[in-house]
């Protein structure tokens, strides 16, 4: 049975004009979707603009905060029973959500995750994945395949429980194991959602840089509050 619910979306976006248009129209043509929230990291293009054309409640950050720091911004103007967090590049895939917010409203899980269908082009070497995920595995106690994916819905509640945000490219990790620990359902779900992908290539390779940093800083932190103990979650 669908729930009636409030469902707030929020957007993190930095430089994201190419896309952010499509992003939030697709966002909107989701029937349960009450409010969009899109909150424009400091970008240099048009993206605040573009957000508030296409519908969105926009908030403008005087500095760049990073992705978490955003987030925590959104969440705190968000008024929605249940609150789902999406990238800036998705486009029109970003319809998509659609299929993580019911199982939300129908009960059947606390926290959704998008799966992406396999990439079209080549990108890393998987180290940043692989880390996530084992880190998730030893710390959460569950085996994920979308560790890294943005794309999340999840009840007030769970929310509550894991803010503030971790800052950087872990905030996806740290969230993951905040919410297994604590006891939440997760669930991956299947999309087809699509965003910019990057490549075998310098930018490539610095942003992965990056993201394997922030993970390992995450999984650091987690060492230090948790030690050595696994999580013991019944499946």
């Amino acid at each position: 049975m669908v729930k009636k619910a409030k469902v707030s979306v929020v957007i993190p976006a930095h430089n994201e004009a190419a896309r952010i248009s499509d992003t939030v129209k697709g966002v909107l043509d989701i029937a349960e979707v009450s409010e969009v929230i899109v909150v424009d990291d400091a970008s240099t293009d048009e993206t605040a603009k573009l957000a508030k054309l296409a519908g969105a409640t926009v908030i403008v950050l005087p500095r760049n905060m990073g992705k978490g720091g955003a987030l925590n911004v959104g969440v705190a103007k968000a008024t929605g029973d249940v609150i789902a967090l999406l990238d800036g590049d998705l486009g029109s895939s970003a319809r998509e959500a659609r299929l993580l917010v019911l199982p939300i409203l129908e009960d059947q899980a606390d926290m959704t995750i998008a799966r992406f269908p396999q990439a079209k082009k080549k990108a890393g070497f998987g180290l940043v994945k692989n880390l996530a995920r084992k880190g998730i595995r030893y710390y959460a106690g569950l085996e994920a395949n979308a560790p890294l994916s943005g794309q999340r819905v999840m009840t007030r509640s769970v929310l509550e429980k894991v803010i503030p945000f971790a800052s950087g490219y872990g905030v996806e990790v740290a969230l993951t194991i905040k919410v297994a620990r604590a006891g939440f359902r997760v669930t991956e779900i299947a999309t087809q959602m699509s965003h910019a992908e990057t490549g075998r290539d310098l930018r490539g390779f610095m942003h992965r840089g990056k993201q394997f940093v922030h993970v390992a800083r995450v999984l650091a932190g987690c060492f230090m509050k948790y030690g050595l103990s696994r999580a013991k979650i019944e499946q």
